[in-house]
C-alpha cells in the first residue's frame, strides 16, 4: 500500500520513547487494531528486526496473541484436570502432584510466565530437596500434557517443556526370588494367601488385580483364573473396584500346578 508521497508503506512502525528505548507497533491480525510488542528495545536497529519477525510470522499464520498467554497457571490448572477423563485413583494422585509439586512454583503466574529455564530450575530443586525421582518425573510429565494443551489452545507458540530424559527414570532391577524360596514363603504363610503368593510370583497379574479376586473367579479343576476387576484404595483409606487396567483383563489364565 502506497503512501501519500507514493512510496510503499512499511509493515507497522517503531518509535523511540521518552526515557529512550524504541518500541514496536503493528496491526493485530484478528483485530485490524494497532497494538504495540509485548517488549521494547535497546536500539532502533534491534525494534526493526523484531517488527520483521513479527510481520513474517503473521505472514507464515505463525503468529500467536501475546496476551492469549496471560492466564493465571494455577486456575487454568485446575480447570485442565477437572475436564480429563480419569479413573479415581489416577485422579487423586493428579490432583496431590499438581498440588504438592507444580502450583507452589508455577500457581501465581500465567500460562506465559513457565519457561523452559524456570522448568528446568523447579525439577533441580525438587530433586535437591529430596522429592523421590518418580515423583519427579510424573510431576514433569503433568505439567508437559498441561503445557501441551495449552499450545493446542493456542495460548503460547510452543512447550517449554524440552529437557531430554526428565519424561523418565531407571528402574533399579528388583530382586527375584527362587522357584525354591516363592514355595518356601508360601508353605510358610497362612494357608489362604497361598494361592496369591503362587498368583504373585508365576503370573503376570498386577496386585489390584489380585486383591480383587473372588472365589468364583479361581477354577482349580481346570487350573484357570478369570480377571474381571481390579482393586484400588484412595488417600482416605477407601478401596474400590475398577476395570483391570489391561486390555486382557477378562481373559482366563493358567494356574501353577
Amino acid at each position: 500500500m502506497a503512501n501519500k508521497k507514493g512510496n510503499r508503506r512499511n509493515f507497522g512502525s517503531v518509535r523511540q520513547l521518552a526515557y529512550g528505548r524504541w518500541q514496536v507497533r503493528y496491526r493485530d491480525p484478528e483485530t485490524g487494531l494497532l497494538r504495540p510488542a509485548e517488549k521494547t528495545y535497546a536500539t532502533k536497529t534491534d525494534a526493526q528486526v523484531a517488527l520483521t519477525h513479527i510481520e513474517a510470522d503473521i505472514t507464515r499464520g505463525q503468529w500467536a496473541d501475546p496476551d492469549a498467554g496471560a492466564v493465571n497457571f494455577a486456575d487454568y490448572a485446575t480447570a485442565w484436570l477437572r475436564d480429563r477423563r480419569l479413573a479415581d485413583r489416577t485422579r487423586e494422585r493428579n490432583e496431590s502432584v499438581v498440588r504438592l509439586h507444580i502450583i507452589p512454583t508455577f500457581g501465581a503466574g500465567s500460562i506465559a510466565d513457565v519457561t523452559t529455564a524456570r522448568v528446568r530450575s523447579w525439577r533441580g530443586k525438587l530433586l535437591a530437596a529430596g522429592v523421590g525421582e518418580p515423583t519427579v518425573v510424573k510431576a514433569y510429565q503433568l505439567l508437559r500434557a498441561l503445557m501441551n494443551t495449552a499450545v493446542d489452545d493456542e495460548m503460547i507458540r510452543r512447550n517449554p517443556c524440552r529437557i531430554k530424559g526428565a519424561d523418565s527414570y531407571d528402574v533399579p532391577e528388583r530382586p527375584v526370588l527362587s522357584v525354591t524360596e516363592v514355595f518356601g514363603v508360601a508353605d510358610a504363610i497362612g494357608p489362604r494367601y497361598r494361592l496369591l503368593v503362587l498368583l504373585a510370583a508365576f503370573t503376570t497379574l498386577r496386585f489390584g488385580e489380585l486383591a480383587a479376586l473372588r472365589r468364583k473367579d479361581i477354577d482349580l479343576t481346570g487350573r484357570l483364573v478369570v480377571i474381571r476387576r481390579a482393586q484400588a484404595e484412595l488417600q482416605n483409606g477407601r478401596l474400590f473396584d475398577k476395570a483391570p487396567k489391561s486390555p486382557a483383563g477378562g481373559a482366563h489364565g493358567l494356574l501353577p500346578r
